[in-house]
């Protein structure tokens, strides 16, 4: 049984001072939860300082971003082995948010897991429909083509090792999120894709999780899906009792 997987993304929220607060407090929250892997995402400016905060505990630090190149004239941007040196261990790519705000692409996000990998890092991969595609039943089309494209050239061995995040877009901090059902039958069509497109073993091992408004009172039904993984959550990450909850109950429900 894969081990569930719970990760909070806090978007731009969090000073550096707020976010050693928030890791310090969390960390001996769950210093003694066992049976999940827990991730917390903070702002760039914080990822070193969430790091130290977090170093022999339970919890493990991501990045919300990279860019596909290791250096260069690339103004704003960060890359993988500077994130890496930063002390993060994972990172996402291909937010709705990134795709929908700042035009990331399928190629673009294939480049960034190659880089994540390069790196060492481990990437979340997001993947998700808008609300638009989904009423013209568009959604499993559009996983189809994000997972062929964004996941392009990846061997099996890669891909065992990855996390993907199925972010329906229309869920995302609009406080809808998908029925148990919904995710349940999405999950289930990509963990189909991901036999057929990278064999069976890396399908068995690779992490697909739900994120999309996730809060403590609609956990427990999601991850009672036999597909559901674990989940990606961002305003109810932000507070420590919430997110708490949430790490608890998901791997509550996922251990039944």
């Amino acid at each position: 049984m894969r081990t569930p997987f719970i990760a909070g993304n806090w978007k731009m929220y969090k000073t550096v001072a707020e976010t050693v607060k928030y890791v310090k407090e969390f960390r001996a929250l769950v210093k003694d939860v066992d049976g999940v892997e827990i991730v917390v995402a903070p702002p760039f400016t914080a990822v070193r300082a969430a790091a130290e905060a977090a170093r022999n505990s339970n919890v493990g630090i991501a990045a919300q971003d990279l860019h596909w190149e290791r250096e260069g004239a690339f103004t704003g941007e960060v890359s993988g082995a500077m994130i890496r040196e930063a002390g993060a261990e994972y990172v996402i790519v291909g937010h709705s948010e990134r795709r929908t705000l700042f035009g990331e692409s399928d190629a673009s996000v294939n480049r960034k897991i190659a880089a994540a990998c390069a790196a060492g890092l481990c990437p979340i991969v997001c993947i998700g429909e808008t609300f638009d595609q989904r009423e013209r039943q568009e959604t499993f089309d559009v996983l189809d083509r994000q997972i062929k494209q964004g996941l392009d050239g990846l061997t099996s061995d890669r891909m065992a090792q990855l996390v993907v995040a199925y972010e329906p877009v229309w869920a995302i901090g609009t406080g809808r999120n998908a029925t148990p059902e919904q995710a349940a039958e999405a999950h289930a069509h990509i963990r189909r894709r991901l036999r057929q497109w990278f064999g069976p073993d890396a399908a068995e091992l690779c992490h697909v999780i739900y994120g999309g408004s996730v809060k403590p009172d609609n956990i427990t039904s999601l991850m009672s899906q036999p597909e559901v993984d674990g989940a990606l959550v961002g305003g109810a990450s932000l507070d420590v009792r919430s997110f708490l909850e949430i790490v608890t109950k998901g791997r509550d429900a996922r251990l039944r």
